[in-house]
This record gives C-alpha cells, structure tokens and sequence, in this order.
C-alpha cells in the first residue's frame, strides 16, 4: 500500500496537478495542511485534495487563520494579506472542508491490520498547528508527544527526516534529496517539503510516497508552470514577494 503525503500547497493548483500527476498510482493521500494561502487557486485546490483516494487531512496554520480561529496579525504583513485574500474568495464548500480538518490524525484506525502506525500534523506534535521543526533540539523533545512509529509534518517547507533512538542524547536529522528512498525504521519525524511554495533553493514541488508494507519513503521533485502561477497572482493582486519567491524557491 502505497500514501501520497503533501503538504504547504498554498493554493498553487499548477504544482498540486504536477505533483498528482507525477506520482501516478497510490492507494491514499495524506495532506498536513495549509491548502490555502499565498496563492490564487484555494478552492480549486481545496476540490482536488478532497476527490483524492482514502484521504486524511489536517489544517495548517494558513486554514486556520481564513477561518478566524488565528489572530491574523501573527501573521507578517504579506501573508496576512494573503489571508485576507483567500477568505474573501473562499467559497462555502471550500470553508466548510477546511472547518471540519482535525489538528492531528493517525493511521491506527485506518489501517489497523498495519504494525506501524503514522501521526499526521502539520506544526509539531507538541503544537500541531503553529510550532516550526527547524533544530535537532526542538525535534528531539517533540518525540515525547506521539506514540506511532512516524510523524509526519509540515509547516517549514524544508525536506528533512529527524531519527531518534532511546540511546541518544538528541533526534539526528537527515536532510531529504531528490530521487532519494530510505528504508525506514521506528522512530522518526519526516517532513515533506512543501508543494506550492518550496523554500530549500530549489523551486520544484515536493512530495514524498510513503509505502506502508515496506515501510520505504520516497521523496520526489517535480517541475511545473511557475510562470503561469506568478501571472496568475499578479491578476489577483496578490503580494509580490510570494510571487518572486515561486522563482527561486526561497
């Protein structure tokens, strides 16, 4: 059994598509959230994720924030327009997917016949929504806070897989290359990389298939039109440092 896992798609439909397309057969779809935000397609992008197979869904902190259970002004100035944008063009169905997405969610209902289990959430399982993983520190105390073999987050747009083993004194993190696979073993937190506005340097969408039996990740770039998401933000008004950065993946 194979598992799309996405995140930070941020309403780039082009690079959602690129990355469906690119993955080709997979049996479920895991999404740690931010579907909308920064770009021009939410509801579009909303719809896509929603007709994916046996899907597990989580919000993000840029769902939240168009639903008003985040002060926008946590927010730097260009993202909080972003926002702002998005809710106003959000459409009922999209606002009511986005309502109804958990914080966390785990495959232990959903595939019980499987021996390792996997904690979906898009900040950090110690703050599911807001908490960024960007040091060994902040990943090592996170591993207190789920008891599944995986976890699996989003939220800092960087590919990245932190180990951890009882015997250390801190997680190891290994940093994700196009075309690598790993063969995984218990435990450790894996982040994606980002779909729609990747920030390593490297301005592909992200993803990562995650095959269940085997317990393999595969993490894949893929190309797509990012000229024709840029026109599209400048039509929508949409802030222009989100517009450049596409460019450069930064």
């Amino acid at each position: 059994m194979k598992a799309l896992v996405i995140s930070d798609i941020h309403a780039n439909l082009a690079a959602l598509d690129a990355v469906i397309a690119d993955a080709g057969s997979f049996d479920a779809a895991w999404c740690l959230g931010d579907l909308v935000g920064y770009g021009p397609n939410p509801n579009e992008c909303i719809a896509r994720v929603r007709a994916l197979p046996d899907l597990l869904c989580v919000i993000g902190n840029h769902d939240a924030a168009v639903l008003g259970q985040l002060d926008p002004y946590t927010f730097n100035t260009e993202a909080r327009r972003a926002i702002e944008w998005t809710r106003d063009n959000l459409t009922e169905a999209s606002l009511a997917f986005l309502e109804s997405l958990p914080e966390r969610a785990d495959t232990l209902s959903a595939y019980a016949d499987l021996g390792n289990h996997v904690t979906l959430v898009h900040g950090s399982p110690r703050q599911p929504v807001w908490e960024y993983l960007l040091d060994t520190h902040n990943a090592t105390r996170n591993f207190e806070f789920f008891g599944t073999a995986y976890c699996f987050v989003g939220h800092t747009h960087l590919p990245v897989l932190f180990y951890y083993r009882d015997s250390q004194a801190s997680a190891r993190p290994v940093m994700l290359e196009e075309g690598m696979c790993i063969a995984m073993s218990p435990r450790a937190i894996i982040n994606p990389g980002s779909v729609g506005q990747p920030r390593d340097r490297n301005p592909k969408a992200a993803y990562i298939l995650y095959n269940l039996n085997e317990e393999t990740v595969e993490y894949h770039r893929v190309e797509y039109d990012i000229q024709a998401v840029q026109d599209a933000m400048r039509v929508a008004g949409l802030p222009g440092r989100h517009i450049e950065r596409l460019s450069g993946g930064w």
